[in-house]
């Protein structure tokens, strides 16, 4: 998820399990950035899923932020 006042650069925040990650774009991939409480097995599970739909976080994400930039 990310929140509607988010920041530049382009990143992903994961919750779950007692725990949440942040995973941000570093050029054409995503890395963690900062973790809490999150196993490292669900961290590698969580990583192939940003990673097989980094494309989708990145149009949502920039199609969010035009049109909420586009509005003020």
């Amino acid at each position: 998820m990310f929140f509607s006042h988010e920041h530049e650069p382009i990143h992903v925040h994961v919750v779950g399990k007692g725990g949440d990650a942040k995973y941000v774009l570093d050029g054409e991939k995503f890395t963690l950035l900062e973790k809490h409480d999150i196993k490292s097995a669900d961290l590698r599970k969580i990583k192939m899923m940003i990673d097989d739909n980094s494309d989708i976080i990145v149009n949502n994400w920039k199609r969010f932020f035009k049109q909420k930039n586009d509005e003020d």
